[in-house]
């Protein structure tokens, strides 16, 4: 396919108002039982094996989508204590996606949930119940993996991931009248915490920036660098932003978990911005990355 072609079929999605680029997943989902003394880990490798077949076999939207379309994610699940067939551990969560014209995948999420336990017997098949919450192993894995869909709709179309966010929303509210840990409305940083923040006015700057920091800033730096930097250091304004109405505001963090690293490589090559002013940016809105601040070389 011709260039002119790929420019023109991502205007037509742009002027549709943005179909997602991608709705299905291609998620690698590892297992660690190092921790555990368990003689026995076919347990765990039984676990890891449904859990890949249980995200990437099962149907998560109504949207049909090619092989080359998929989300690329990964989550990995340490197990700290095991007995019975009860669990108690963490689990990671990366996605990524493509940069327009290059071989680059930006990170996208990248955030660590340390509570998670659940109840497993082997070989009990993992099935969603959209109406009832049955399994907080199905419940955990199915919330992020509609955070997963949303956020990379969000970098595709603004707002793009609203359904998806919903979906984890649903999950959440069935989750409230349960023991687990990790779902509480009053509890920080929780799960509920992470969705209805995504859903809430209050912090539209963050879904905001990441459609601007990634459609309109990273996918044309393969053509035009200077326009992709300033766009992408004008999106830290909007963070700036929402600290004044929010300071330490949850979603900034997950942000600059994911792309601390990739901010600082972007503008330490090629045409120059205002260093000094967007450091001062950075450091308003994100001072726990100080020190990968400091080392943006210009």
């Amino acid at each position: 396919m011709g260039l002119d072609i790929i420019r023109i079929l991502i205007l037509l999605f742009l002027v549709c108002g943005g179909v997602s680029h991608s709705q299905e997943l291609n998620c690698l989902i590892t297992v660690n039982a190092d921790q555990v003394s368990q003689t026995n880990q076919q347990i765990f490798k039984t676990l890891e094996r449904s859990l890949n077949d249980f995200v990437n076999k099962n149907k998560w939207t109504n949207r049909k989508v090619k092989e080359n379309e998929k989300v690329n994610a990964q989550m990995f699940i340490t197990i700290t204590n095991f007995e019975s067939n009860r669990f108690e551990g963490n689990i990671q969560i990366q996605s990524s996606r493509p940069v327009y014209n290059t071989s680059y995948d930006s990170p996208v999420f990248n955030y660590k949930d340390g509570q998670f336990n659940f109840e497993y017997i082997e070989f009990q098949p993992l099935v969603l119940n959209e109406n009832v919450f049955e399994s907080n192993l199905v419940g955990v894995i199915s919330y992020y993996v509609y955070v997963i869909l949303g956020l990379d709709a969000d970098t595709f179309s603004l707002e793009g991931g609203t359904e998806h966010f919903r979906k984890a929303q649903q999950i959440t509210t069935q989750a409230q009248g349960t023991s687990y840990s990790g779902w509480d409305q009053n509890t920080d940083r929780s799960r509920f915490e992470l969705v209805d923040n995504l859903l809430s006015n209050t912090y539209r700057e963050y879904r905001i920036a990441m459609y601007n920091y990634h459609r309109k800033g990273l996918d044309i730096l393969g053509d035009k660098n200077s326009t992709g930097k300033q766009v992408i250091a004008g999106t830290m304004k909007l963070f700036e932003t929402m600290i004044k109405r929010r300071p330490n505001a949850f979603l900034i963090q997950t942000f600059f978990d994911a792309k601390s690293e990739e901010i600082q490589n972007i503008f330490s090559d090629g045409p120059k911005v205002d260093i000094v002013q967007l450091k001062e940016t950075l450091n308003r809105v994100a001072p726990l990355y100080s020190s990968t601040w400091n080392d943006i070389k210009y």
